[in-house]
């Protein structure tokens, strides 16, 4: 089954520019676009009580900014569908069905509204496939050659595979530059136990050990893409703070996540939430694995 790139739309800047870089993607991978809004019937004062005629309100304005990205990628086989729900789970189920779901975000700050809101955050957290956000400047430029496709690994080579593999997959796509980010901080000494320091020993000293690792986990990605060149980049700090160090030179950011529910909703971890929070250019959420039913919303 042929998976299509999907834009989540509202008619906001963020969003459109979210469908702009779908629509680039889409080309790029040779895939189908899908362009998705979720509606809920109001009452309008313009329209009255006419559900039908307010639906066609809507699709006309969906479809309006459809036309500027269908007249730019003429080549580009695009559906659209106004889905009546609630945006969460509409989104969530369009996700499922995509090779990637494209949504727009917010500037930075401490509030920064669609992004860090209930809706985004829980559209991150419960979608089984990756989400990538896009903020309202992003521009095709920012794509332009030597710009890297920046990725987080951490654990051993199974942690963040599908990161990885997503990360590959799209600089294949672009010709670009992967450059895996794995940081590492001194534990307590009392944290290791005799068969961690026997294997600190062997690699001579930490720094060797985490390079060590980092190259384990790429070493299988290297061999799927051999086309696509890749700078192993290991660094002491925590996580967030060593992949922000280097934003400055990504066209695009990719981060894993584990979702965790708690008592005041779904999070997404701090890494993936602090580089949605201050990188600039598109960031990548991608799950580590399968949604697990305890983290559906009842």
């Amino acid at each position: 089954m042929t998976r299509p790139i999907t834009a989540g739309v509202d008619g906001t800047e963020e969003s459109l520019a979210a469908l702009d870089w779908a629509a680039r993607e889409a080309v790029r991978r040779g895939l189908p676009l899908r362009v998705v809004h979720a509606w809920r019937y109001e009452e309008h004062e313009a329209l009255g009580g006419d559900r039908e005629a307010q639906l066609g309100w809507v699709s006309d304005g969906v479809a309006e900014s459809v036309r500027t990205v269908t007249g730019r990628y003429p080549e580009l086989a695009v559906a659209v569908d106004v889905v009546a729900g609630g945006p969460v789970e509409v989104l969530v189920e369009a996700a499922g069905g995509a090779e990637l779901l494209a949504l727009g975000s917010r500037g930075h700050g401490r509030v920064v509204g669609f992004l860090l809101g209930s809706v985004g955050q829980q559209v991150i957290a419960e979608a089984a496939r990756p989400v990538v956000l896009v903020r309202a400047g992003d521009r095709p430029t920012a794509e332009a050659a030597g710009r890297e496709v920046v990725v987080g690994q951490q654990g051993g080579p199974e942690d963040s595979a599908a990161a990885l593999e997503f990360a590959f997959e799209t600089a294949a796509a672009r010709g670009a530059t992967v450059r895996v980010v794995r940081a590492w901080t001194l534990p307590p000494v009392f944290a290791y136990s005799p068969g961690s320091l026997k294997l600190l020993d062997e690699s001579g000293g930490m720094e060797p050990y985490e390079k060590k690792a980092l190259s384990e986990a790429v070493r299988p990605l290297r061999e799927r893409f051999p086309d696509v060149p890749v700078a192993e980049h290991v660094e002491l700090g925590s996580a967030g703070q060593v992949l922000l160090s280097v934003a400055g030179r990504a066209q695009l950011m990719v981060v894993g996540r584990r979702a965790h529910r708690t008592a005041v909703g779904a999070r997404i971890g701090s890494v993936a939430h602090g580089v949605l929070h201050h990188a600039d250019c598109p960031v990548a959420v991608v799950p580590h694995e399968p949604l697990r039913e305890g983290l559906t919303p009842e």
